[in-house]
């Protein structure tokens, strides 16, 4: 199988992760490295650390110049970073050594690497969002149009208490909705530039190194971070949690789904895919799992990176290596989920009369809880749990409706409205309609 599902040619479309993809290839890499570099030097330029012209030559340059990332594989592989092999050669391709001097003046490679990495990181978060609002915007249609359609609900994997598909469907978009009110502040606080130096102290940028930094945020349209973070990752570590609860929070949906779709249950639809080689009568239930998978692995992937966010004095390359290995893997699992589930939710239909069934196949016992809180009012409550506790042992025995006995030892008891399924949702249209309010306003 392939080193990796996100850019495989024989699984891309299983775990597809769209325009994110193309943000973590050596080619994007390198674009926004050299970005990063034409924007450095238009800030030294406006300091006077450099010359204007060498500036503009550098700037138009980083624009026009595509660099083969295959020859950068052998002095990255002596070096242990990209970047000086890249400055080499840029300045060669640039043939222009009067300007091409001042090319990466004063960085480090760790300044031109994070900050490139914050350029795309920005990116991806904007495309993870645009497909978490049209998922969103799929679950606030169906939580509206089933926000009483009564179903079982479920604890340890066995019928509760009455519940509506709607109130299922708002479990599943309100924590999207949560991420998506993150986004803002994220951004503000993590997306940042880096401009230190060497060893963090910006040393051979001089005097003006704090206002270079700014003014450099300020053209890549980043934030300053007003000090050197080289050894602190937690706007790493902060992008990356976003990511890993995006992967979380859609692998519910494909955990429930897959639950929902199989045989015995059946209580949704999930459209024409997922067939079987060889058995005609299946559907598998391909698009929850991908959910799920992506779910695992990106969990997995986010605790390498936390043991990783320790670095020794000002740098530290095998934590800073763990890194570039983990945090792709992350990101792209939240974007492909965050399509997938996309499709999935597009698709998504509930089986209403199913939910019925299921919901008066318990014998009424999936009422139960609400007789004993009745029958409470008639006796105390301890008591009033042990003689519902004996009527459904009773009932399972004998396969009689729980509300036949009730009619039966209760008499004055309204068995009827009690054992009315819709009358015993509690909040749940209530949570339904909230999300759909809410849902609306992204």
């Amino acid at each position: 199988m392939a080193a990796s599902v996100f850019d495989s040619p024989l699984f891309g479309d299983l775990f597809p992760a769209g325009d994110v993809g193309r943000l973590f290839t050596d080619t994007a890499e390198l674009r926004a490295m050299l970005l990063v570099e034409g924007a450095l030097a238009k800030a030294q330029a406006q300091h006077g650390l450099i010359p204007e012209d060498s500036a503009d030559a550098i700037k138009r340059a980083t624009l026009e110049i595509q660099l083969d990332p295959g020859a950068l594989r052998k002095p990255t592989g002596t070096n242990g970073v990209s970047v000086p092999g890249m400055v080499a050669l840029f300045r060669s391709e640039m043939q222009a050594p009067e300007h091409a001097q001042y090319v990466h003046w004063g960085a480090t490679s760790q300044d031109i690497i994070d900050t490139g990495l914050m350029l795309r990181l920005r990116q991806a978060c904007g495309l993870i969002e645009t497909d978490l609002q049209t998922v969103v915007s799929h679950l606030a249609k169906l939580a509206e149009a089933h926000s009483e359609t009564p179903m079982p609900g479920r604890t340890y994997g066995q019928v509760a208490t009455p519940t509506s598909f709607g109130a299922v469907v708002a479990s599943w978009g309100t924590p999207i909705l949560n991420l998506l009110d993150e986004l803002p502040a994220l951004r503000e606080t993590c997306l940042l530039v880096s401009l230190s130096g060497a060893a963090g102290t910006a040393s051979a940028l001089g005097s003006k190194a704090t206002d270079l930094r700014r003014d450099l945020a300020a053209g890549l349209g980043l934030t300053d971070p007003q000090c050197s973070w080289h050894t602190d990752r937690t706007p790493i570590l902060r992008i990356s949690d976003w990511c890993t609860r995006v992967t979380l929070a859609l692998g519910k949906i494909g955990e429930d789904a897959t639950e929902l779709v199989q045989t015995g249950i059946q209580e949704l639809s999930l459209g024409g895919a997922g067939a079987s080689s060889t058995m005609p009568q299946k559907q598998n239930p391909v698009q929850p799992s991908v959910l799920v998978a992506l779910s695992r692995q990106t969990s997995g992937m986010a605790s390498i990176l936390q043991s990783a966010a320790i670095h020794r004095h000002q740098r530290d390359g095998a934590a800073w290596f763990t890194e570039w290995m983990c945090l792709p893997q992350i990101v792209l699992g939240a974007a492909s989920a965050a399509r997938v589930a996309g499709s999935l939710c597009q698709n998504l239909t509930p089986q209403v009369e199913q939910m019925r069934r299921s919901t008066d196949g318990s014998l009424g016992m999936i009422l139960a809880e609400a007789f004993s809180f009745a029958l409470a009012e008639l006796m105390p409550r301890p008591d009033a749990q042990a003689a519902v506790k004996a009527l459904c042992r009773e009932a399972q025995a004998s396969d009689t409706h729980l509300r036949d006995l009730v009619t039966r030892d209760y008499p004055d008891l309204d068995a009827l409205n009690l054992f009315e399924v819709e009358q015993q949702l509690g909040q749940a249209p209530q949570e339904a309609k909230a999300f759909v309010e809410r849902a609306r306003r992204v």
